[in-house]
């Protein structure tokens, strides 16, 4: 729980820092969605499986989780970062809980690891959404523009906290301005900023929806006849794991056990 600024300015107390054990958190909590996703979602495509794991362990995601934990107060920070609200930096937090994913999967495995994630994301109150606002303003921007956009951010000190503002452009013209207490989060502002502005929306497509499986295509019907409408499938499916039919049962190995629980591998 040390970050790097509390390791800089009292070696004599920590000398070492948590980024490494973030590094291996992160690691761990890749192939931990990737897994998830693979086994039960075998209708979705790469890219829909890629878009899905962004939304399940995005800066947001794991900042909500670490909240849960109360993780911000655990956290060793120096002087400065701690006076300008570090506590509740969003990238600190979720930093932090990718280093607690690294230390469990140190001392107890990667079953472990792999039931605590899934169990506390699925406690979540909501569905996640993909906040990754930079992403989709770089595809409607070229799309539109044929340009990838890009950021002039500066910090200021407001009071005891330290603020950037960032204004993305495409060419020439400023597309949207943004604020936040990191770069990084003044930049996925002014590009929502930017999407509200050039489409309407910035509001990202539910999980639930991208994990959709996909069917195999219908004959054509005659024009005269409208297609049936079919039901998307709810919140609350998006991290049910299906029932399998009894087809795909009677090709399925016997499920092996978790090596520290004696649960089956979910």
């Amino acid at each position: 729980m040390t970050h790097s600024s509390f390791a800089n300015e009292n070696p004599q107390i920590s000398p070492r820092d948590n980024e490494r054990l973030e590094y291996l958190g992160d690691a761990v909590l890749q192939l931990i969605s990737a897994e998830y996703l693979y086994k039960h979602h075998p209708g979705a495509s790469e890219g829909e499986l890629t878009q899905t794991r962004s939304a399940m362990v995005n800066t947001n995601t794991l900042a909500e989780l670490a909240e849960q934990l109360d993780l911000g107060s655990y956290l060793y920070l120096g002087k400065g970062i701690a006076k300008g609200g570090g506590r509740g930096l969003k990238s600190l937090l979720a930093n932090a809980f990718e280093a607690v994913l690294g230390a469990m999967f140190l001392d107890a495995g990667y079953d472990a690891a792999y039931h605590y994630y899934l169990d506390r994301y699925r406690s979540l109150p909501s569905p996640v959404r993909d906040e990754n606002f930079k992403g989709r303003l770089q595809q409607v921007a070229q799309e539109r523009f044929g340009q990838t956009p890009f950021y002039d951010s500066e910090g200021a000190r407001v009071g005891n906290r330290r603020e950037y503002t960032s204004v993305v452009f495409a060419g020439a013209e400023p597309l949207g301005t943004g604020h936040g207490a990191s770069k990084q989060e003044a930049e996925q502002d002014a590009a929502r900023a930017a999407l509200e502005s050039l489409t309407g929306s910035a509001a990202a497509a539910p999980v639930s929806k991208v994990l959709k499986p996909r069917s195999r295509r219908a004959p054509r019907k005659k024009r005269e006849e409208p297609a049936a409408a079919t039901a998307s499938p709810t919140p609350a499916e998006v991290l049910a794991f299906p029932a399998p039919s009894e087809a795909s049962t009677e090709q399925l190995a016997p499920e092996p056990r978790s090596r520290q629980f004696g649960e089956p591998i979910e």
